[in-house]
């Protein structure tokens, strides 16, 4: 969009099924919202290395949610278990009016919020270090107004839920059932996923219903709420305001 340039505005998009990047440059300003990534599988063999996918935003969710006291998880988590669907922020979702819940930051303390900020530089890092920390600037001077939000259960490879969301940063991680791999190294498609079952298949993932969810299929945004980030439909804005 537009032409490489020092001076104007200029950005790219590239998409796929589970990548999303938008980004958008203005002089010495970056914009990298929204950046969706998801993945399934999330663990494999390549050339006998396994690699695991999405481990600092799992690692540090959980850091995050084992950091609270008894009364503090009370207020973050959700008496809802983790569904097969939960993401909010996702496509088609511009100028989202999400409501705030969970745990405030200001009822946080200093170590507590140190991890919060750690777990939001995961998002935020995905651009290059002088970006991120003007990025992180921001989400600071917000800290006190950002909440943490979880749903599922809490162990290391439990299928759980998070948001953060503050009014510079929506951040959501989402553990969602299989749709066609099962296990974790063989990177091949379940028996179960042509048939439909529970395990995989039409059946259990994007959307469909049914399935469990697990860290086989992970689904993760970073957004910059209320800011447009989606775009607008001028077309539909035209139709609405204009006939």
């Amino acid at each position: 969009m537009g032409t490489p340039s020092t001076t104007q505005p200029w950005g790219f998009q590239y998409e796929g099924h589970h990548v999303a990047i938008n980004y958008f440059v203005l002089g010495d300003q970056v914009v990298m919202t929204p950046t969706f990534m998801g993945s399934e599988p999330t663990t494999g063999t390549y050339k006998g290395e396994k690699i695991t996918l999405f481990r600092p935003e799992t690692t540090a969710g959980l850091a995050m949610i084992r950091s609270l006291t008894t009364a503090q998880r009370a207020k973050a988590v959700s008496a809802q278990s983790n569904g097969n669907e939960d993401m909010r922020a996702g496509a088609g979702q511009d100028n989202l009016e999400l409501a705030y819940e969970g745990l405030k930051g200001s009822e946080l303390t200093s170590g507590q919020q140190e991890r919060l900020l750690d777990l939001v530089g995961v998002y935020v890092g995905y651009i290059n270090e002088g970006h991120a920390e003007v990025k992180m600037a921001e989400v600071k001077k917000h800290l006190d107004g950002t909440y943490f939000y979880w749903m599922g259960e809490t162990e290391d490879d439990s299928a759980f839920y998070y948001r953060v969301h503050s009014p510079v940063v929506l951040v959501e991680y989402d553990a969602q059932a299989p749709l066609f791999y099962k296990g974790d190294s063989s990177a091949t498609p379940s028996a179960s996923a042509s048939s439909g079952s529970d395990a995989g298949g039409p059946g259990g993932g994007m959307g469909m219903g049914g399935g469990t969810p697990s860290q086989e299929h992970i689904h993760t945004i970073i957004r910059t709420p209320n800011g447009g980030d989606y775009g607008i439909d001028l077309l539909k804005l035209h139709l609405e305001n204009d006939h």
